[in-house]
């Protein structure tokens, strides 16, 4: 995990997040076109760097004559199931991947991690599995698919009821608080960010390629 933590400090990781839309959301609309959705669903996406992995033939020698396998993620999906007290949230994903030695069937395995976070920092959990490629003899490509998922206890996810009501509360033209934007408030905000859940799937890189990820 200190890969992990090292890797959003050091190098601003930023998830590509895709939200979803389940029962239990929150839609704010301040009347002028904004809107704001809180769902008890986790957003899910890549953190950058991580979505490709580059293997070598011989360790330290980071040049293309040296390239052995290079894979990639695509097609991240997600569904999430939030009607039960644990909320689950599984994602699907296809590996595309090529090698430059096309001689023989060969299999690789490369190893992922979905990672479930709090409030942009805080790790409730971290599993990691594994992709199987399978190159059939003078195949340069192989693709694969494969599921990661995570839970979030619905309690942590969901705003309390005090919350919600500074934000839903009906404001009057001409009120001292109708000026004011509810989400702008220090309170609602940190309760905000407490409900605030990612689940985060990439390969579970070494520093070495994680290194070359960055600086390529």
């Amino acid at each position: 995990m200190m890969l992990r933590a090292r890797a959003f400090a050091a190098l601003g990781l930023v998830a590509v997040l895709s939200a979803c839309s389940q029962k239990g959301e929150l839609v704010i609309d301040q009347g002028v076109g904004v809107a704001s959705v809180l769902s008890l669903c986790p957003a899910v996406g890549i953190p950058d760097y991580t979505g490709d992995v580059t293997t070598f033939r011989s360790p330290g020698d980071t040049t293309i004559g040296n390239l052995d396998v290079s894979a990639a993620m695509t097609n991240l999906r997600a569904t999430c199931n939030d009607t039960a007290d644990r909320i689950y949230s599984e994602a699907t994903f296809t590996v595309n991947a090529r090698r430059t030695d096309t001689r023989g069937a060969r299999s690789v395995q490369l190893p992922y991690f979905v990672t479930v976070l709090r409030g942009g920092s805080a790790v409730v959990s971290k599993r990691i599995g594994t992709v199987t490629l399978t190159f059939a003899d003078g195949q340069e490509r192989a693709s694969a698919t494969a599921t990661a998922g995570g839970y979030v206890n619905r309690v942590d996810a969901a705003l309390p009821d005090d919350i919600r009501e500074k934000i839903t509360k009906r404001r009057r033209a001409g009120d001292a608080e109708a000026a004011l934007d509810p989400l702008a408030d220090p309170e609602v905000k940190a309760a905000i960010a407490r409900t605030r859940f990612e689940m985060l799937v990439g390969f579970q890189l070494t520093e070495d390629q994680l290194k070359y990820n960055v600086t390529r």
